[in-house]
């Protein structure tokens, strides 16, 4: 008899299945796991505090002073776009150096046996990587910079509500925690609207060319698709905000895409994964197109019907639902 909890096959590593959610959206709540994921989440060597502490180092080092972008100049928006191509670069192009240019790890924790696409005619540079990084850094960095230059200049003349440290420790605390839950709200709903047909040929489609991701896949999107990706951060327009928040928010969906696209599940030192990277509920959406087109920290992939738990009965599902949806 077959056991329908068994993970599926075809790949190179997989974590431990059925996948399962954020604690904090578990029955019976369990307290202890929901500490756990906090301190793995936010307090060891996790993406997000690194990246609070990306935030405060440009803020610092490479940011312009609110007064000084009053008014739209090249010379500070170069200074943004700059900063950003070297960030993006140092991620994505670090981790594809270490993960498959100098293969440090070999294939620990790789999720997809298979190399990267060396050619291909779906890509606009006949290679996946080249295509990739033509997208990340042509398009998407621009985007990105765009959306900053909007931001800070209509902070600094006032346009926007703005934070201080000052004005509330609570929540400019409690804005880099809230961030990533809007964007798993935010990603969801978009990414959901982006699958729908006329939008996936004409916009989405860019993206879903790796179906064997790595790090320069994350960003390669259509510059359409760049803009509604991005656009999360104009909730700004609203919720107030610091400059150091908009920074964190923009690095959180740009450089994470790096990550969360890398093909393994993480940095592996002296046989332990150190630092957390793609997880395998977004590889599978790349191979399988209809399931798991969110995260795992809220559930809306299991409230709407779209989660594949990484389980052979998952996978017999998301065929059953494909062949009714087909008509077959």
């Amino acid at each position: 008899m077959i056991d329908d909890n068994k993970p599926i096959k075809g790949w190179n590593h997989i974590p431990e299945v059925p996948l399962r959610v954020s604690p904090f959206f578990r029955w019976p709540l369990e307290p202890f796991e929901m500490v756990r994921w906090l301190w793995s989440s936010w307090f060891l060597i996790s993406e997000r505090l690194i990246l609070v502490g990306v935030a405060f180092i440009c803020l610092v080092w490479t940011q312009p002073v609110l007064a000084d972008i009053k008014i739209l100049k090249l010379d500070w928006m170069f200074q943004l776009w700059v900063r950003n191509i070297v960030l993006m670069t140092t991620i994505a192009g670090g981790l594809h150096l270490y993960l498959y240019t100098f293969k440090k790890q070999g294939k620990k924790l790789k999720y997809d046996p298979r190399p990267l696409m060396a050619k291909g005619r779906q890509f606009s540079l006949g290679g996946q990587i080249r295509d990739n990084m033509f997208w990340t850094l042509v398009s998407g960095v621009t985007v990105w910079t765009f959306y900053e230059i909007i931001m800070f200049w209509a902070m600094a003349n006032g346009w926007v509500p703005t934070l201080t440290w000052n004005d509330s420790p609570f929540w400019f605390v409690g804005l880099f925690i809230m961030i990533p839950v809007w964007e798993s709200f935010y990603f969801y709903w978009t990414h959901r609207a982006l699958h729908w047909p006329p939008l996936y040929k004409l916009v989405h489609s860019v993206h879903h060319r790796n179906i064997n991701v790595g790090p320069w896949s994350g960003l390669s999107m259509h510059p359409i698709e760049h803009l509604i990706f991005l656009g999360s951060v104009l909730i700004h327009w609203v919720i107030p905000a610091n400059p150091v928040h908009i920074l964190y928010h923009m690095q959180y969906f740009t450089l994470t895409a790096a990550t969360t696209h890398a093909g393994f599940e993480g940095i592996v030192v002296k046989d332990q994964n150190r630092l957390r990277l793609g997880t395998f509920h977004h590889q599978m959406h790349h191979r399988y197109f209809e399931c798991n087109y969110g995260g795992l920290e809220v559930p809306w992939d299991k409230l709407f019907g779209s989660f594949h738990d990484g389980t052979r009965k998952a996978d017999n599902a998301m065929k059953a639902r494909r062949i009714r949806i087909m008509g077959s």
